[in-house]
């Protein structure tokens, strides 16, 4: 799905213009936002919307945390997509099981240094174990959908 056919989606359940009203927007600009948008064609009816805006971000910055941030606002978390074949299976399953232990050990450090401190767990220092957090769920999920998706499956077998 295009992101123009995602926006009009979300606008047609509370209608443009009310969409347009709560943004502080003109419902005309909404109605670009819903239209095809060819990057090379400046003739084109649609306008650059904010997903595409927000695709470009992420592309030109590597900065995931974008997305991981939008998912948090909307109620969830990112997962990256594993990689499809493993090409060395020792190494890459090592690595995984590494990577998981580590983003676990990371939020029990940050736990345990906050309480260590005052016996109190500070909003800064809830704000680091959120983030923590938010990187070991994504790890133990990556890592979940890539052995289900049989990603540390060696080849040939079953």
């Amino acid at each position: 799905m295009e992101s123009h056919e995602v926006l009009k989606e979300a606008a047609e359940k509370v209608g443009v213009k009310a969409l347009a009203a709560e943004l502080r927007l003109s419902p005309a600009l909404v109605y670009k936002w819903c239209e095809e948008s060819e990057s090379d064609d400046p003739d084109a009816s649609g306008a650059r919307n904010p997903l595409d805006r927000i695709r470009e971000i992420v592309r030109v910055t590597s900065h995931i945390s974008v997305v991981s941030w939008l998912c948090h606002e909307a109620g969830g978390f990112f997962v990256h997509n594993p990689e499809e074949q493993s090409a060395n299976i020792n190494t890459d399953l090592l690595q995984s099981t590494q990577q998981l232990v580590r983003a676990f050990s990371e939020l029990l450090n940050e736990v345990s240094d906050a309480v260590a401190n005052d016996g109190h767990i500070e909003a800064d220092e809830a704000d680091r174990i959120r983030h923590d957090w938010e990187l070991l769920k994504t790890n133990a999920e990556t890592f979940v959908v890539a052995c289900e998706r049989g990603v540390y499956r060696q080849a040939g077998k079953k």
